[in-house]
């Protein structure tokens, strides 16, 4: 198994994170890669100033010590030196903070609610479809349908790509926390509260994603699962879920028969 992701799902022996979906994710993976740069360089000089001065101030190579506490350049140097490091990061990540913020033009909207311990989802501009997700129990998976444990969810969230779409989070009960890792997001659950967050999917597919706030026993057990289709598919799940909704699963064999 490779040491990376393939999949928009934890892997076996994983570094890294997983395969971006989204330009939010791609500016995130961007902005790790630059950071771990960063903390990488600060690291081994910090390492080598250690063995330099193990080396050099031991008792042995340095049998009398110097007797001074303060010099000015090195002071200096040590305050500015990170001021400006702290000034480089801090320029790209708030650039990616009002990016990841919100969409100015969404073309959909999707509302999302956390209980104990389930997803629930509403279409407001798609005649309305809502839902419940639940987790497949472990004894009902079906790895022949490309089923996770864990992950796999009895009605999975359908959503367009390339589509601006909108994410009204919020709670019913506790605190949860909405991720899905291959898109960059994870925004709150709050009861009472709505905070919002925004995808645009690049590659259709299946992406997976867990609470992540500690909520409850069930905390473990509320994976959401999104199947990214094309536009033309959507807009025919669309349709067929306009008089009550019907499954992607149901959808699909529907269309085979």
């Amino acid at each position: 198994m490779p040491f990376y992701a393939l999949a928009s799902e934890p892997m076996p022996k994983q570094l890294g994170l997983q395969p971006a979906a989204t330009p939010v994710m791609e500016q995130l993976t961007d902005f790790h890669n630059f950071i771990l740069v960063i903390i990488t360089a600060i690291t081994l000089f910090v390492l080598a100033l250690l063995i330099f001065i193990v080396i050099r101030f031991n008792a042995k190579a340095n049998p009398e010590p110097q007797k001074f506490s303060h010099n000015t350049l090195i002071e200096v140097i040590w305050t500015v030196i990170p001021i400006v490091i702290l000034i480089v990061i801090a320029i790209p990540s708030f650039k990616l903070l009002y990016y990841m913020d919100r969409t100015a033009d969404p073309e959909m909207t999707l509302n999302v609610t956390g209980y104990q311990w389930y997803w629930g989802y509403e279409y407001p501009d798609h005649h309305g479809i809502s839902f419940n997700s639940y987790m497949i129990p472990d004894d009902e998976i079906d790895a022949s349908k490309g089923q996770k444990r864990l992950l796999s969810v009895d009605s999975p969230v359908v959503l367009p790509v390339d589509t601006n779409i909108q994410i009204i989070v919020t709670a019913a009960d506790v605190l949860h926390s909405y991720a899905v890792p291959a898109f960059g997001i994870k925004t709150d659950a709050v009861p009472g509260r709505i905070n919002e967050t925004w995808v645009n999917i690049e590659k259709p597919g299946r992406y997976f994603g867990q609470c992540s706030e500690l909520c409850g026993k069930g905390h473990a057990f509320m994976p959401t699962e999104v199947i990214a289709v094309p536009k033309e598919e959507f807009a025919a799940w669309v349709e067929a879920s306009k008089d009550g909704y019907v499954t992607y699963e149901d959808f699909k064999n529907a269309q085979t028969k």
